[in-house]
């Protein structure tokens, strides 16, 4: 007879495999919407975009043509290795760690429908641990989808992801790669919340609906509803990492809160909400679907 804790040990290096695949998946489906999500965040006053008073990002679409036009279209893909590499550490952690905690909170030995308390505690576990080890690839992400908002002329300031770690690593020191790590441990924990405890909910739920079964249907629409749940709960948190991560006048989290607050008002923490759905909506639509795909594969 097999070993209880060797299967428990196999399934989650399965799960793992399973969910750094579809979150690469996802992410080169989406990091376009991504690269347009985070030049709307890093965005501020208008006046100071062209001296004109107007904006140089208006909407998803708007930001997207801006960028190809001015950029060139591998610009949208700006950071892509980064968010590959995130992918790998953040997404196949944060999922493959969620149902071991699910079932550690409510014993072995439960029966049922976990309650949704129990599956929120566990995605903002697994959420905060997974980042805490990530942050450093979420970082340089960041940082090189902000080099494209630096004026013409100005050097870049990193040739390529290597590069972007070592640099800052010589010029800032080690622990710069965890700058920001509060509001993106609060960002994701909040974020993997919505996601993994709605898709379980939404999914639970449409499942006990006449005629539908466990399909692909399913499966994006409980992906879509993750999207729309985690982009409300945890835009403003997404807004502050962003600018602190691509933008290293801020002090610490509560400073770039109140900067943007006293400088913007409320409604900056909202700002790129709709590319921040689009991405985060189409992300969770197309990493679920694959995933869902992937364990049967294991037999998961």
């Amino acid at each position: 007879m097999a070993d209880p804790q060797s299967q428990t040990d196999f399934s989650f290096f399965q799960t793992f495999l399973c969910s750094a695949f579809a979150a690469c998946v996802a992410e080169l489906c989406t990091i376009p919407l991504d690269v347009a999500k985070v030049r709307l965040q890093l965005q501020k006053k208008a006046a100071a975009a062209d001296g004109m008073g107007q904006s140089r990002y208006r909407g998803l679409m708007g930001t997207i043509a801006t960028i190809a036009r001015e950029e060139g279209l591998p610009a949208l893909w700006k950071g892509v290795i980064a968010g590959l590499h995130r992918q790998c550490i953040y997404g196949g952690l944060r999922i493959g760690l969620y149902d071991p905690v699910k079932l550690y909170l409510v014993g072995n030995n439960f029966v049922g429908d976990i309650p949704l308390h129990q599956k929120i505690l566990a995605a903002l576990f697994t959420g905060a641990v997974a980042i805490s080890v990530a942050n450093p690839t979420d970082l340089v992400k960041v940082r090189l989808q902000a080099e494209g908002k630096l004026p013409a002329g100005v050097p870049r300031r990193y040739s390529g992801t290597l590069d972007a770690y070592f640099t800052i690593i010589r010029q800032e020191g080690l622990m710069a790669l965890w700058t920001g790590i509060g509001p993106n441990i609060a960002r994701n924990a909040i974020i993997n919340a919505a996601e993994l405890a709605s898709y379980d909910q939404v999914k639970q739920m449409i499942l006990k609906i006449p005629g539908f079964l466990d399909s692909i249907f399913t499966h994006l629409l409980a992906g879509l509803g993750a999207g729309f749940f985690a982009v409300c709960i945890g835009s403003p948190v997404d807004v502050v990492k962003s600018r602190m991560m691509g933008d290293s006048t801020y002090k610490n989290t509560i400073d770039c809160f109140v900067k943007t607050l006293q400088n913007e008002g409320p409604f900056a923490f909202y700002k790129g909400f709709l590319p921040n759905f689009g991405r985060l909506g189409s992300w969770n639509a197309v990493m679920f679907l694959t995933l869902e795909q992937a364990k049967k594969l294991f037999g998961l």
